[in-house]
């Protein structure tokens, strides 16, 4: 009687797991994907963030860039900013572009802006990312000004061209990403079309050190206060006719020669230009911790001018 009893509790819990295994409890039916019915995607509601625009939001803003973002951001780095002489060239609203390897990047960016020019400017941030909850889209928006941008598919918020026409300055890091090991990725089209369709300049900006400072995966930058340098460059201006497709190699031709300039000398770098021969700031053909290793060289901190007169 035992061992019978035995005998059926098993073959009953074998039983009971086949047919868990057949059903899948609570999940789907397996059924082939190309035999289910087609449902069209239900299209993602965008964030509002015109609210941050307005003189209230501009207000607090002030007070949290002025003084906790640019407080914490020279605790933990070193900016060094060269190149503001650049930004007396351009009247009226322009499309900032920045190479992107680490979030520091966009503190940097409006920290390092004249007060004038970094009240009028505005972040284009990834929707998937910065706006994937109601709280991170609202702590973005207040603090850096962000709007949201499709980075997938290559689609673009009608917003930056509003912005523009409003007076406002534009953010965007036309690789769409942050680099995976600090060098240069590829340049998207994104800004480019932007200052065409809205006959604006751009600005170009050259980051080196932030990748070093606080690399893809840290969520605070590295202990040591590293040097990060922040390099702008002369405004680009599309030519008549000139299109995106021609226009984008030219900008990110200037943020390449902007990083070659801080490695080196503005004379240097200028040469280089001219004589078509500036590196490639794609970084080496080697392995991922050998290129890694590259872009983690720290910055030198800028010689002090000698005095003419003591």
């Amino acid at each position: 009687m035992g061992a019978s009893l035995v005998r059926f509790s098993r073959d009953t819990a074998r039983d009971v797991k086949q047919v868990a295994r057949g059903f899948r409890w609570g999940r789907r039916q397996q059924v082939p994907r190309s035999a289910e019915p087609y449902v069209v995607k239900k299209e993602s509601s965008v964030f509002p963030t015109k609210w941050a625009r307005t003189p209230a939001a501009i207000a607090v803003r002030e007070v949290l860039q002025k003084g906790a973002l640019n407080s914490v951001l020279r605790f933990e780095v070193n900016p060094q900013v060269s190149g503001l002489d650049s930004l007396r060239k351009v009247h009226g609203p322009a499309v900032i572009v920045a190479n992107h390897s680490s979030h520091l990047d966009t503190p940097l960016v409006l920290c390092t802006l004249p007060d004038d020019m970094r009240r009028k400017t505005a972040v284009a941030a990834a929707a998937d990312y910065f706006f994937d909850t109601w709280w991170r889209a609202t702590a973005s928006a207040i603090v850096f000004n962000t709007f949201p941008i499709e980075r997938r598919g290559g689609k673009l918020s009608a917003t930056p061209g509003d912005l523009l026409a409003d007076g406002w300055n534009v953010v965007v890091f036309p690789e769409g990403t942050r680099s995976p090991d600090g060098w240069m990725e590829r340049f998207r089209m994104g800004a480019a079309y932007i200052a065409v369709e809205q006959g604006v300049p751009v600005i170009p900006v050259g980051i080196k050190g932030s990748f070093a400072a606080m690399p893809r995966g840290r969520g605070w930058p590295v202990p040591g206060r590293p040097t990060v340098a922040v390099r702008y460059g002369d405004p680009l201006y599309p030519a008549e006719g000139e299109s995106a497709r021609d226009f984008a190699p030219r900008i990110s031709a200037a943020v390449s020669a902007l990083l070659d300039e801080e490695a080196s000398t503005w004379w240097e770098a200028r040469r280089r230009v001219a004589a078509g021969a500036s590196p490639s700031q794609s970084g080496p053909d080697a392995a991922r911790w050998r290129r890694v290793w590259a872009s983690t060289t720290p910055v030198k901190p800028a010689e002090q001018k000698r005095r003419a007169w003591k």
